[in-house]
């Protein structure tokens, strides 16, 4: 489901702006580096399983 959400809310983003959204693969692992640089910084991660 969260798939489907994620394509229908990138479809809708590409209508509004009138180009293609670029996106990567869904769901896909990812090595990530974060400066963070503001007031807050959200961390969330998936539980294996989860």
């Amino acid at each position: 489901m969260a798939e489907s959400l994620y394509d229908a809310y990138t479809g809708r983003l590409s209508e509004h702006l009138g180009r293609d959204v670029p996106t990567g693969v869904f769901g896909a692992e990812m090595q990530v580096h974060l400066t963070g640089d503001g007031p807050v910084t959200l961390w969330l991660e998936r539980t294996p399983g989860g």
